[in-house]
C-alpha cells in the first residue's frame, strides 16, 4: 500500500506570527513547542562577480541583500509549514540566526514557539 501525503493544513495567518510572546485579545490555549525552518544558500560565481563590482562602488550590495532576503523568507516559510503540520495557528517569539558554514555558504535559521491561539474571554 502506498504512503499517503500528510493532510494539508490551512496556512497560518501572519497576524499570529510575531517576535512578541503574546498577542492582545488572544490567549495561548496550547503550546506545541519549538518549530524551525532552515535553509543553506550560496551565491553563484556570476552573482559573486556582480557583487564584487557593486562593492567597488560602495553602499548597499543589492545582490547580497536580495540573497539574504530570499534565504530569510524561505526559512520563515519552512518554519510556518512545520507549525501548521503540528496543528498550530500561530508562532510566538520568532527569531532568525545565520551562520557561515563555508566561505560564501550561509545557513539561515528561523525559529519560534508554535502555539494554538484562541480569543481571550
Amino acid at each position: 500500500m502506498a504512503e499517503q501525503e500528510p493532510t494539508a493544513r490551512p496556512a497560518i495567518d501572519p497576524r499570529f506570527v510575531t517576535t512578541a510572546f503574546h498577542i492582545e485579545g488572544y490567549r495561548v490555549a496550547r503550546n506545541l513547542g519549538l518549530v524551525r525552518g532552515v535553509t543553506v544558500r550560496s551565491r553563484s560565481i556570476v552573482g559573486s562577480i556582480g557583487a564584487a563590482f557593486q562593492q567597488l562602488g560602495g553602499g548597499n550590495v543589492t545582490l547580497y541583500t536580495e540573497l539574504a532576503e530570499r534565504a530569510r523568507e524561505e526559512a520563515y516559510q519552512i518554519m510556518l509549514q512545520h507549525a501548521a503540520l503540528i496543528g498550530a495557528n500561530g508562532v510566538l517569539g520568532v527569531r532568525y540566526d545565520a551562520t557561515e558554514m563555508a566561505q560564501g555558504v550561509a545557513e539561515v535559521l528561523c525559529y519560534g514557539t508554535a502555539v494554538v491561539f484562541e480569543p481571550a474571554a
